[in-house]
């Protein structure tokens, strides 16, 4: 059973009880917001993570795909798929490295330039369709809180 199908199980025994937990109008409030940027990005025929793929590749020099992944913290078998995507869609090449023919390096192409920049654009309004329902000062707020628990927050001891 996945978490979704267990919270409207549960929704169903207990009516608005779940509501008030945070992890439950975190991860909603996160599906809201990604759901916003894809119908944003939809036009420009790529997806979030194409989008953050773009945004990690310096727009001045070639970086290597091992420099990508590492940055967006994504294994590189995962990365080469992606990029080959980005490849087929125009937006990067890909060559060997002239100082390292081991290394692969990307580079956007002028349409991938084009397409960051719309993306940029496409995320600040699906940004302000989900702050929308708030005023200005507390969108501000908002995001100002947020800041302070993801600088202030320890990570987790996993070590047992």
């Amino acid at each position: 059973m996945t978490d979704d199908q267990l919270i409207h199980r549960l929704g169903a025994v207990s009516s608005h009880r779940h509501v008030a937990h945070l992890g439950y109008l975190l991860k909603h409030a996160q599906l809201r917001f990604f759901e916003l940027g894809a119908v944003a990005l939809a036009p420009l025929g790529i997806n979030g993570r194409e989008a953050a793929v773009l945004r990690a590749i310096d727009p001045d020099r070639p970086v290597s795909q091992g420099e990508i992944a590492r940055a967006m913290n994504v294994d590189r078998t995962t990365m080469v798929a992606l990029v080959d995507d980005l490849q087929l869609k125009g937006l990067v090449q890909r060559r060997p490295d002239l100082d390292d023919r081991r290394k692969n390096v990307v580079e956007l192409t002028d349409a991938g330039r084009s397409v960051v920049r719309q993306a940029a654009e496409a995320a600040e309004q699906a940004e302000r369709d989900f702050l929308g329902p708030l005023s200005a000062a507390e969108a501000a707020q908002f995001k100002k809180m947020l800041r302070v628990l993801l600088e202030r927050a320890e990570p987790p001891d996993v070590s047992g």
